[in-house]
Formats: C-alpha cells, structure tokens, sequence
C-alpha cells in the first residue's frame, strides 16, 4: 500500500469514528497523556427531561414553605408540556441521540395526566341543568354588552361575580324576564328560572379582611328535580410580588372557609360556581376539590380573557353530575364566561 493510500484509509477511519460521535458521545479528553475519556451527549437534556417529567407527575413534592412554589407550579400544571418540544429542539441542535429518546418520558408522563382534557367537551351532552358562571369584571367597559351576551347563552342558572351596585341593575334588567329568581350577597348574585329561597351570605372573609367584604352566596334553587343548594363564591386574588411570591394565603383561607361551608351543608346535591382564583390542580384549593367534583374533559381555560392560560372559574358538584364544561366567547370582562350542564 502506498503513503498515500495509507493516508486516505486513516482520514476514512477518523470521519467514521467523527460520525459516531456526532449522535453519540463527545469527544474524548485526552490531557496528559492519560487515558481518554467521555460521557454521553445531552445528558444535560436527558436530565432535564426526567426532571419535567417528575414535576408534572408528582407536583406535590415542591413545598409551599418558599413562595407558595408549589401552588405556583400546580397553577400552570399543564403548560409543563411545552417543555418537550422545546428540549426536542435543543436535542436536534446538539445532535444527541440519548436527549431525543428521554424526551418520550414527559410525553407519555403529560399525555397520562392531561391526555383526558385535551378532548373538547361534549358540547351535546344532555343535562338536567344548565349553569353559567361569569365574573363579569369591575373594570368592564361593556356591562349592557356582556348581559345580553349571558341571556342569549340560555342558562337555567347565572352566577355572577364582581356585582359592584353601580351595575348591578344593568343585569337586573337584562335577566329579569328569563331568570325571575334572584339573591345576591355583596359583590355576587344568583339569577334562576326557577324559584330560591334560603338565601344567606357564606362568610368566606380572611382573617385581616373587614366586614363589608363578602364574596359568599349559599342559596337553595327549587328546580323540577328537586332542591338544590347552591354556592357563588369570589376568592381572594392572587399576586405574584418578590419576595412573597406566590400570593395565595388569603384564597387558600378563603377556600378553606368555604369547603367547611359546603361540608356542612344539610342538602345533598350541591352545585358551587365561582371564580376561585386557582385551578383544581393548586393543592391551595383542596378543601374544596376533596369534596366537590368537576369535569376534567376540555381544558377551558377562563383567564386571562386576552390569552386565557389557566382555569380559575369553575362548577363542582356533589351528589350530582357535572357532564361539560365549557367556555363562551369574551365579554368586556377578563374573564371568559364558564357554563356548564349537570345532571342531577
């Protein structure tokens, strides 16, 4: 063999060992003349993936002790997902073949705990009720608007949060002759079809919180299938400020309050609506998620109204049946209206 065919078979050699190591390990180190070493590449992304992966699986092993992380996380659960297709990018960019397989632990791991909402909601679906929950927004500039809206959506039930007494008779008006029935306490308010009764303020207040603050409605609905208490609840916002953080102690004590409410209460069936400030996945909302039931197909998304990305509105249930849920188009609130059917 020649010098130089000698030459070409040694580049061949060292190409085939570059191409090897292209999508498979990065090139060894070889200092002082020891001996060479090297470690799979994007073991960095694998890791990451693993991490995203035990994170939307297990959310509760990040504490609330700091900044309420872990009612932060569980808040925006579902957005975890995103997570793969961007590692999948960087997985491409660093050609590594370990990064791209480990990507399919968070795929399957998201698919198992959301894999069930990405399915719409049965929009079909028979129910014995129809509800609608709205935070009709303090700072909406189209009150009139946003009333015909929540008439033409033909609820039997409409819970409305956010009632300052300046609009208040806006709905009034605009519900009075489909939905007779009417209670409010405070800022919230309950319009039916059929008669109520045994209406009285839920004290749902935190503790630092004064008495002309009320957010709490429990209300008995005379309904053609029988009596059913129902709740509208407006939970305390929610701020995210250094160095608190994520602000949820005065929903969570809210919360707490009214699961104790719903607890007590003599009815069987039971129907809540409100704007709770959180997502049944926020461990914060727990006092109520543990007794009540909601449907989990669709994610509707209710906020913020502009690029809704978390659902905060909601209707549980208990002794009852929450078919769909769903979200109606914007209204001049930040919030989307939330109906629903149950079946009772």
């Amino acid at each position: 063999m020649s010098v130089e065919d000698r030459k070409a078979a040694g580049e061949g050699r060292s190409a085939r060992r570059a191409g090897r190591r292209a999508w498979g390990r990065d090139a060894p180190d070889g200092r002082s003349g020891g001996p060479s070493k090297s470690r799979p590449r994007g073991w960095v992304l694998a890791s990451a993936a693993v991490l995203v992966a035990g994170l939307t699986a297990f959310p509760a092993v990040v504490p609330n002790t700091v900044g309420n992380l872990g009612s932060l996380l569980e808040t925006f659960l579902p957005w975890t997902g995103l997570a793969v297709p961007v590692l999948l990018g960087l997985a491409l960019l660093r050609r590594s073949a370990l990064a791209a397989v480990s990507l399919v632990l968070p795929a399957v791991v998201w698919a198992v705990v959301f894999g069930g909402r990405v399915l719409p909601a049965d929009r079909g679906a028979a129910g014995d009720l129809t509800v609608l929950q709205h935070n009709v927004g303090e700072e909406n500039p189209d009150h009139e608007g946003t009333a015909l809206a929540l008439v033409r959506a033909g609820a039997d039930l409409v819970a409305l949060e956010e009632l300052t007494p300046a609009v208040r008779p806006v709905y009034e008006n605009a519900l009075a002759s489909g939905h007779p029935h009417r209670a409010v306490a405070g800022t919230v308010g309950l319009w039916s079809r059929y008669p109520l009764t045994d209406s009285r303020p839920v004290d749902i207040r935190p503790a630092d919180v004064g008495p002309d603050w009320n957010r709490g409605l429990r209300v008995t609905a005379r309904t053609p299938h029988g009596d059913v208490a129902v709740y509208v609840a407006h939970l305390p916002s929610i701020r995210i400020r250094p160095p608190d953080g994520f602000g949820s102690g005065r929903r969570d004590e809210s919360a707490a309050k009214l699961g104790a409410a719903v607890a007590s209460e003599k009815l069987d069936r039971v129907i809540l609506l409100g704007d709770l400030n959180g997502t049944l996945d926020d461990r914060g909302l727990s006092p109520l998620t543990s007794r009540l039931a909601s449907t989990r197909r669709g994610f509707g998304f209710s906020w913020p109204a502009a690029l809704p990305l978390a659902r905060i509105d909601h209707v549980m249930t208990r002794t009852a049946i929450p078919v769909a849920a769903w979200t109606l188009p914007a209204t001049g609130s930040d919030h989307l209206p939330l109906i629903a059917r149950v079946d009772l």
